[in-house]
């Protein structure tokens, strides 16, 4: 057995730097598909064949273009009937699982085999006994081009961004009796196996810290769900710990930073409305997945047709546009298609009074076409979104809300101005009302003992489902569920000690957009954990913390040279900001990150990486906020996590704590 080593993927050996989902792209359409032919194949074209995993891993890094121009022609399933191609050379990208290994050798083997022969490559490792069975075959074994592990089993969704596929984990990890169910350990040591993979994909050597449980240090006893991050640090450190052994090249001190917390670090981030576009999309929009039907005008006069659309990366005004608030994207949009009908030959034809084009000007139209097009429909695209969003806002009082949320969530307002909502606008949505009780409950967790979630209920005219899904949040919690930045906010501010706050107002940043106050709870652990100043009692070590003093990522370490690059801020405003505000300032919301847009020189003085685990999903908030941060800090965030979900996904997830027999596979969104 041979492992694959590339030598573009660590980000720190003085070569070209290569960011997280370039390094996954990488390794899986060079390394894998395009080694084949350099390990002795002979066929210009040949097969790809993968399980369901593996398919949904290449599927989540590169188009079908990239790999037809690998020499890919057919891509098959692995359990499925395949046609026979014995003129063809195979890739086989699988899973080491029993029946995946029994399956290659039957189409491998006897006097005619599917392929002429076969490059196999393995997501994770090779259990020895599946080794064993391969190489105890004497028919295939001399079939075999390549028998390798890729290591290579998470699903890239963002430049930034990768999640382990675990849609249940809440339910899974977190809900009643879950410890004592077989899927609990078995979900547990996957998601480190996956996440493992990325630090053998990226050659990162990670110096690993996990949200410690209260009881952890024998001063309490810690409840199995507290334990959660500790036994996925460990797990994940034991896979982590043999790549130093086992995957040639791979560094022998600490070249990173991996923090692994938990959904209970911030229960408010899945559930308050976030104004930005992409998030807004998400939460406003029925998608399906990343598609959006779209209603397009018929040419020709009749009824509009309808069109999907993918809102992802290969579309630069989505990419540009899908991290800016809301108002701002209005703003642009309109400017943009303002800029384009006056310079675009062909959008000013539409325009004409019915005068003469002269020849030069029918040339230039035709010219344009191609171009105008395209330009024409993306904008047209953007700006049906950003109306339906506007209108969703305006006709669901979301400005009032949202206004209300993020001051409960700042200690600006408290039990009497949600009394007065509930009470004055009893036509809101059942979603949005229990949204607001949701973040209410994390920041007065009192008023909802008793008989007095009854009584909110009661005035809400919410189901007792649905005040189920409020007490399921305290799951999550752990016997830990005081936050202990109450008591740091009440002894920093005297004037305000009755004052209930989950948040503290950062310092540093301007509020340049209304309801752009509220921020993810990891934006200060990312920040903290940059200049080593994360709490030892509260996030412990799994490597030795003597080996992690000189890497800890203060500010004064050599990897995070640039972190004092960022320009002063003014201090953030509370109430005086506006729905809109000027162009010129640059608030850190632009999805433009400083990995697209630096020189390869900046990009070398970039510090090492910071990867974050949530377990339990996160939001599209919490992955923006590592695109910002990493054009403040200079160093390339990556998240990690089990699953990313908007509110309406959370709140089900939340429901089925509680229950039984459903999962997420039963319930339609």
């Amino acid at each position: 057995m041979s492992f694959s080593d590339s030598e573009t993927s660590s980000s720190h050996g003085g070569g070209e730097y290569k960011t997280f989902r370039q390094i996954s792209r990488h390794r899986l359409l060079y390394e894998m598909l395009q080694d084949s032919k350099s390990a002795g194949s002979r066929s210009s074209w040949k097969v790809l064949v993968m399980d369901k995993v593996t398919l949904k891993v290449i599927s989540n890094s590169c188009k079908m273009a990239d790999i037809t121009d690998q020499g890919v022609s057919l891509v098959e399933q692995l359990l499925k009937s395949k046609e026979p191609m014995p003129s063809m050379d195979a890739v086989y990208f699988i899973q080491p699982l029993k029946e995946n290994v029994i399956m290659f050798l039957s189409d491998m083997s006897g006097r005619e085999p599917l392929y002429r022969k076969a490059y196999v490559y393995f997501s994770t490792p090779v259990p020895k006994d599946l080794v064993a069975r391969i190489k105890n075959d004497a028919s295939v074994l001399p079939r075999i081009g390549v028998l390798r592990e890729m290591n290579l089993e998470y699903f890239s969704i963002d430049s930034q961004g990768f999640v382990t596929d675990h849609e249940n984990a809440l339910q899974e990890l977190y809900g009643e009796n879950a410890e004592n169910s077989r899927r609990y350990d078995m979900r547990l040591n996957e998601m480190a196996v996956r996440i493992a993979t990325v630090f053998a994909s990226l050659k990162e050597y990670p110096c690993v810290r996990f949200k410690a449980a209260k009881g952890i240090d024998g001063t309490a006893e810690a409840s199995n769900r507290e334990m959660i991050p500790t036994k996925l640090a460990a797990a994940t450190w034991n896979i982590i710990s043999t790549y130093k052994s086992t995957i040639p090249n791979f560094p022998q001190t600490e070249t990173c930073d991996l923090l692994i917390v938990d959904r209970s670090i911030d229960q408010i981030a899945p559930v308050i409305h976030e104004w930005t576009y992409e998030a807004m999309c998400y939460d406003l929009l029925e998608l399906d997945g990343n598609k959006y039907v779209q209603e397009v005008s018929n040419s020709s006069g009749g009824p509009s047709e309808k069109k999907e659309v993918l809102l992802e990366d290969r579309d630069p005004l989505w990419l540009e546009l899908r991290h800016s608030h809301i108002a701002e994207v209005s703003e642009k949009l309109h400017e943009k298609f303002t800029n384009f009908a006056s310079k675009n030959k062909a959008a000013q034809l539409q325009q004409r009074d019915g005068s003469e084009i002269s020849t030069r000007e029918l040339q230039k139209i035709v010219q344009d076409l191609p171009q105008y097009r395209e330009q024409s429909e993306k904008l047209s695209l953007h700006v049906e979104i950003a109306g339906k969003i506007n209108t969703i806002i305006r006709n669901a009082g979301l400005r009032e809300l949202g206004q209300l949320e993020q001051d409960l969530v700042f200690g600006d307002a408290g039990t009497k101005e949600v009394i007065n909502l509930m009470r004055s606008k009893q036509e809101r949505s059942s979603e949005n009302k229990l949204r607001l009780l949701m973040i209410y409950a994390c920041v007065y967790p009192e008023k909802f003992e008793g008989d007095k979630a009854l009584k909110l209920m009661q005035l809400a005219k919410l189901s007792r489902a649905d005040m189920t899904i409020v007490k399921n949040m305290k799951l999550l919690e752990g016997s830990n569920s005081k936050k202990a930045s109450r008591g740091v906010f009440s002894l920093k501010f005297d004037s305000a000690m009755n004052k209930h706050a989950e948040r503290e107002d950062r310092t540093g940043e301007d509020e340049q957009w209304q309801l752009s106050r509220f921020y993810p709870k990891i934006e200060e652990l990312i920040e903290k954990l940059n200049k080593g100043e994360l709490p030892k009692d509260e996030y412990h070590y799994m490597n030795s913390e003597s080996d992690n003093k000189a890497n800890s990522g203060a500010p004064q370490s050599s990897s995070v040279r640039s972190t004092q690059s960022a320009g002063p801020h003014s201090q953030r405003s509370r109430r005086t900001a506006t729905w809109a505000r000027s162009r010129a300032s640059d608030d850190g919301y632009s999805s433009d990150s400083v990995l697209k847009n630096s020189t390869s020189t900046e990009l070398k003085k970039m510090g090492r990486r910071i990867f974050v685990f949530i377990v339990g999903g996160a939001t599209r908030s919490e992955l923006r906020v590592c695109h910002k941060l990493t054009a403040k800090l200079r160093r390339e965030v990556v998240l990690g996590t089990t699953s990313i979900d908007n509110p309406p996904q959370y709140i089900t997830k939340l429901k089925l704590l509680s229950e039984k027999d459903l999962s997420m596979e039963d319930i339609k969104f």
